[in-house]
């Protein structure tokens, strides 16, 4: 149905529908932004965990805060995870979010901002105080036409937000973001094992610069450096002491369904993450290689529906490249053919020399996994993360990798050293 409908009615006129439901939903709600300090996080990766680092600083600091992310939904002390299978809500639905914050008298609200939210207007008649850009890598290509035009998407956050942008001039996209005026810039950046952050006025004069040293990160990865300076960044911008920053951030054990080990006392480690593209699956796939471990097992597939076909045989290919054994599945297949989607993952492995099985029932690729997985070993599941749901077909079946991978490792208990 959604395909007939842009097939035959014009894109400004669905660009109109979808402003004019942005703009209803404002109305509705009372436009509740307007008595919240509003920060939208955009980019291809890290939104999520900058949103939840972000809100971790805000309550250290004393304010009660409400977040919106692919992860999870917040609203003061109440927290649960984001059931849409979309990072942005529909309009009519962030705004009733917002309008809930305010009631619970947050102060602050914190926004992942997609490219696709932003075609479909999601952003609209949301006041936002400040932007933050993490990085930018190719993604939902068929979407928006060309790379050029997801940047500029993503720009549009910027457009609108004057007050404060936080950027990460590490990527080499920054000078795009930096040509945006606002009334304060914090660029952060990463680099010789040291973080900065460089604070500008309007007028592109220093302010200030700040070294960000001995931060006691429990998250893995170079990337979640960058996510914390980010979140430091957003701190520092209301006035918040890097040492509460810090304390904050120092707190935090793990991210749902970003890096988190599923641990049941099994002889080896379940890495359960989102990544599904290919800067991302290259950074968890090093990651891992960088851990003592005997041999990586992946469990993976790509989502349907059109989506980036470009990228199947690149994440094949990289994760070839990495593990010891590949096991492919259903990610999101929507009207595609899984099977075709899965062949096409495939076509990147072709070369490697390494063990390829396709199964489809993705809660039996999880158990056959668990199944081959022997001490010291690395099982990791990607592309959900902690998504609930999978889409076939027409259907969206209840899902959480994390819950199936406790479900079959109980199952093979008498089989493993648990």
């Amino acid at each position: 149905m959604k395909k007939l409908i842009k097939k035959f009615i014009p894109n400004f006129l669905l660009s109109w529908y979808h402003c004019l439901l942005a703009f209803f939903g404002a109305v509705f709600y009372r436009f509740p932004s307007k008595k919240l300090i509003v920060i939208g996080v955009t980019g291809t990766k890290g939104k999520s965990t900058v949103v939840n680092l972000t809100g971790k600083i805000l309550e250290e600091a004393g304010f009660k805060i409400g977040w919106i992310s692919s992860a999870t939904i917040k609203i003061g002390e109440k927290e649960w995870l984001n059931p849409y299978h979309m990072t942005m809500p529909g309009r009519f639905l962030i705004q009733k979010f917002l309008r809930e914050m305010v009631k619970k008298r947050c102060r602050y609200a914190i926004i992942e901002v997609t490219s696709e939210g932003i075609l479909q207007h999601r952003h609209r008649f949301i006041d936002f105080q400040v932007a933050v850009f993490t990085n930018l890598t190719p993604e939902h290509i068929e979407a928006h036409g060309s790379f050029e035009k997801y940047r500029e998407a993503k720009g549009r956050l910027f457009k609108t937000t004057k007050k404060i942008h936080v950027i990460n001039i590490d990527d080499e996209n920054a000078k795009y973001f930096l040509n945006f005026p606002a009334q304060e810039k914090y660029l952060y950046q990463f680099k010789d094992g040291k973080g900065k952050i460089k604070i500008k006025d309007q007028n592109s004069r220093n302010l200030k610069e700040i070294g960000v040293s001995n931060l006691q990160l429990n998250l893995l990865g170079e990337f979640n450096i960058y996510n914390a300076l980010a979140a430091i960044s957003v701190g520092l911008s209301q006035r918040i002491n890097l040492e509460i920053c810090k304390k904050a951030l120092e707190k935090i054990k793990v991210i749902p369904g970003r890096l988190e080990i599923i641990d049941m006392g099994q002889n080896f480690t379940i890495i359960v993450d989102l990544a599904h593209t290919p800067d991302s699956f290259e950074k968890v796939f090093r990651l891992v290689k960088s851990l003592p471990y005997k041999k990586i097992i992946s469990v993976f597939g790509s989502a349907g529906g059109g989506r980036d076909k470009w990228k199947r045989p690149v994440l094949g290919e990289i994760a070839a490249r990495y593990s010891d054994q590949i096991i492919l599945t259903n990610e999101d297949p929507y009207d595609e053919d899984p099977i075709e989607i899965l062949n096409q993952i495939e076509k990147g492995t072709e070369g490697f020399q390494k063990s390829v099985i396709k199964i489809l029932d993705r809660r039996e690729a999880i158990g056959k996994a668990l199944s081959l997985a022997k001490d010291k070993d690395v099982v990791l599941i990607l592309g959900k993360g902690t998504e609930q749901t999978m889409v076939i077909g027409l259907k969206k079946i209840p899902w959480d990798d994390r819950i199936i991978v406790r479900e079959e490792l109980t199952k093979l208990k008498p089989f493993l050293k648990i």
